[in-house]
């Protein structure tokens, strides 16, 4: 980590804890909390062998690492959101490298080295179970969208693209309520889970992420 990446860690930790300590503090829901070293009630789901999840310390800061060699496997929490009070989405991530140029709208290249998502439950309908996800693309542009190539119940929406700002820690903000509405035609005001995942197994690639502290807030 270098200079410019510890100084805006410290500069949102001590955001956080202004609010946290003001008299117009605001709501917060945590979801992961990885900076204290816990993995409370995440379960891991595998879709094809198993990415490797682990609590590591990259220069003083406690992350979430995840390894994917040829594999698709997640990490879940369950909780419900209630997206009216706290409709924000904070977390932070790390790509060390992207993948090989792949239409990421295929199939075949339905791969992506950091993804976080969000799942608002069918119930027993599970076929109307919704997901959308927020993902470091390596080949999309930043900021387009598409159907998932495997179930039109999926949404991809890049937040990050290609190589620039590989190697450091990136924090992102995103209105999930509004983002559910505009991309996906949905309006609720709740959400099921949160999920996170680095996967390589569709074009048989390789990579290396890092996932920080998520939560939802208020503002």
């Amino acid at each position: 980590m270098g200079i410019r990446e510890a100084l805006l860690w410290i500069l949102c930790v001590g955001l956080t804890l202004a609010c946290a300590v003001s008299g117009y503090a605001q709501e917060i829901q945590k979801i992961g909390d990885f900076s204290s070293g816990s993995l409370e009630q995440w379960k891991s789901k595998s879709f094809e062998g198993k990415t490797i999840y682990r609590l590591t310390s990259l220069n003083g800061v406690q992350m979430l690492r995840a390894v994917s060699n040829g594999t698709a496997s997640g990490m879940a929490l369950e909780k419900d959101i209630d997206l009216t009070r706290t409709p924000y989405l904070n977390w932070s991530w790390r790509v060390d490298h992207i993948l090989s140029p792949r239409e990421e709208t295929q199939k075949d290249g339905d791969d992506y080295p950091a993804r976080i998502y969000v799942v608002v439950s069918g119930g027993f309908a599970f076929w109307r179970t919704k997901a959308l996800n927020y993902v470091w693309a390596s080949y999309m542009p930043a900021t387009t969208t598409w159907p998932n190539a495997f179930t039109s119940n999926a949404q991809m929406l890049a937040v990050r693209s290609g190589s620039l700002d590989t190697g450091t820690i990136v924090v992102e903000k995103r209105n999930v309520r509004e983002d559910l509405k505009k991309y996906m035609d949905l309006d609720t005001d709740r959400i099921d889970a949160v999920a996170i995942m680095t996967d390589t197994d569709n074009g048989g690639g390789s990579a290396v992420a890092y996932y920080g502290d998520i939560y939802f807030s208020a503002q």
